[in-house]
């Protein structure tokens, strides 16, 4: 009987991001809140001839350029991965939307294979390699909120999962990250501590002191984002912000009835669009199925 090993990728959304520096090597330090939203990639994964990676979204490419091809990869070189994979996505998690799906993805195939494969790698260990991947990878091996300083990959985990409703929409365009933060001017040190807000004051106060440094470089460009942003004001949202360098935007409702019309009616505009209860919590679970 075949094996088929099943699993969730949740993507991410940024409680404020504070550009504070400007590097020599081009990037920038940041300090940001990392929290969960349930929109999800799902994956499939069976033990197999040979590697193969197939995905529902065909204009993601799966060559070496894939994170999920640089996961494995990263496993057979570094954790002696002798074992092939068939692996299979369903793509629900829209690319150059801010959610962090692409890191999402190699953090969830990292889990996985550990799991299937019997390497005995510690969630530490699955981080350090993650960290490899991308900066905000570490974030999903862990799969727990927190604040992200450095370049994004030093984290403090902490509950800052809101206890209220989260309506995020991707507005059918991409934002380029690198682009983003070309644009940006760094702030320096902020007025008020990102830490002291997400853990100290109530939601309704994050209007006026929760900021993304990076929505003045990409609404001027792309100006359907701050458009979303001003709508979700309109549907009755007590916070709104782009997350990361976009082009996703969310609201933050404190009454359901609020939040489930403002979902509806970003469908009805024709908007990819999902909705996250209070305090989620990712299900990380790696499953085996008989096939």
């Amino acid at each position: 009987m075949n094996e088929l090993w099943i699993s969730n990728s949740y993507a991410k959304i940024n409680l404020g991001l504070n550009v504070l520096e400007r590097l020599p090597n081009g990037y920038h330090t940041i300090e940001t809140g990392f929290c969960f939203i349930e929109w999800n990639d799902r994956f499939e994964v069976s033990p197999h001839g040979k590697m193969e990676l197939s995905m529902s979204d065909e204009r993601i490419p799966i060559d070496d350029s894939n994170l999920i091809v640089k996961a494995v990869k990263l496993l057979q070189k570094e954790a002696g991965l002798r074992d092939e994979f068939k692996i299979s996505v369903q793509k629900n998690i829209p690319a150059g939307a801010g959610l962090g799906g692409g890191s999402s993805n190699a953090a969830t195939i990292l889990r996985m294979i550990n799991k299937i494969a019997n390497l005995g790698l510690s969630t530490e260990d699955l981080a350090g390699l993650g960290k490899l991947l991308g900066a905000d990878t570490p974030f999903f091996v862990h799969g727990k909120p927190g604040i992200g300083t450095g370049l994004g990959d030093e984290i403090e985990y902490l509950d800052i999962q809101p206890d209220a409703y989260i309506v995020t929409v991707f507005p059918n365009i991409e934002s380029k990250t690198p682009e983003a933060y070309q644009h940006c001017q760094p702030l320096g040190e902020p007025d008020f501590s990102l830490r002291n807000i997400l853990l100290e004051d109530d939601i309704e106060e994050w209007h006026y002191l929760l900021q993304n440094h990076l929505e003045p470089a990409v609404f001027p460009r792309l100006e359907l984002v701050g458009n979303l942003k001003d709508q979700f004001y309109d549907f009755g949202a007590t916070y709104a912000s782009m997350s990361g360098s976009g082009s996703s935007v969310f609201g933050i409702f404190t009454q359901d009835f609020v939040a489930i019309n403002a979902y509806e009616s970003f469908h009805k505009l024709g908007f990819s669009a999902n909705l996250t209860r209070p305090k989620f919590e990712p299900d990380l679970g790696v499953y085996k199925k008989e096939i």
